[in-house]
């Protein structure tokens, strides 16, 4: 899909985040999560030339909308904050690997740290329509950080909240939170984004107990389309390190197997 797309809602829910809503018509049947949107940040002129990834956070099959999480940085995400309602935006996707959820599993953990969220809450929403129970530790700095907790809470899934600011998102302290729900649970899988100390820790528990694991990752990107080669990094292959677009190949892969 490469088209204009128009906006119903863009505004700012923290001191560094901002939602935005677009719709897309019947392109939404198309959306997974996991995937991702490339995003033209300015319709006035060429700068930043280059478009900024952004993840699907939910996806409304009825509005036949989708929406996105962002955490406003660079020049590119400042420029996003300044389309308003009714504005329409130069978006390409969806693009990328989707997450791959197993119809057998009753239970899955997801791993997040600040906006690695967005991503996950997608997968949530898909696995909690799929009869699936989901649990989540959501690591952030400070409680204003802390995004699509209501959300969540919504779907139904079990939250273990942890910030920096309370001196509760210690990597120990985070382990017994997993060991606790994966001994009460036996959950089936672990999903991470947005954290490399996180995904660590959840890819050394994920070989500890023998777990299915994948993980979204989070990197700069310039064509988002397997061109350019400008996103690469490194999964073990047949005990090979590989080469492979995050673009292209990813942004979704099995945690096991990428080089963290």
């Amino acid at each position: 899909m490469y088209k204009l797309n128009e906006i119903l809602f863009n505004k700012q829910i923290s001191s560094r985040y901002w939602h935005m809503e677009v719709f897309v018509g019947q392109d939404v049947d198309n959306v997974l999560p996991g995937q991702f949107f490339n995003l033209l940040c300015s319709n006035e002129n060429t700068f930043p030339f280059l478009r900024r990834p952004l993840s699907v956070y939910k996806i409304n099959y009825d509005k036949k909308t989708i929406e996105f999480l962002y955490l406003v940085k660079g020049d590119g995400t400042k420029r996003l904050t300044k389309f308003k309602n009714g504005d329409c935006m130069d978006l390409v996707g969806p693009l990328g690997v989707p997450f791959k959820l197993n119809n057998d599993a009753r239970h899955i953990l997801l791993v997040a740290r600040g906006v690695g969220i967005a991503t996950l809450t997608a997968l949530a929403q898909y696995a909690v329509e799929k009869g699936i129970q989901c649990h989540a530790i959501l690591s952030a700095r400070t409680k204003d950080d802390l995004l699509a907790v209501r959300l969540l809470t919504s779907l139904g899934v079990h939250l273990h909240i942890v910030t920096d600011e309370e001196g509760t998102s210690e990597l120990t302290h985070v382990k017994e939170i997993m060991q606790k729900i994966h001994y009460k649970f036996s959950i089936q899988g672990i999903y991470v984004c947005g954290s490399k100390r996180l995904s660590k820790l959840a890819k050394s528990f994920v070989i500890e107990q023998k777990l299915e694991g994948q993980i979204a990752l989070e990197e700069h990107m310039a064509c988002g389309m397997g061109v350019c080669f400008a996103c690469v990094c490194n999964i073990l292959n047949d005990e090979n390190i590989e080469s492979v677009r995050v673009c292209k190949e990813g942004p979704v892969f099995d945690l096991r197997k990428v080089v963290l």
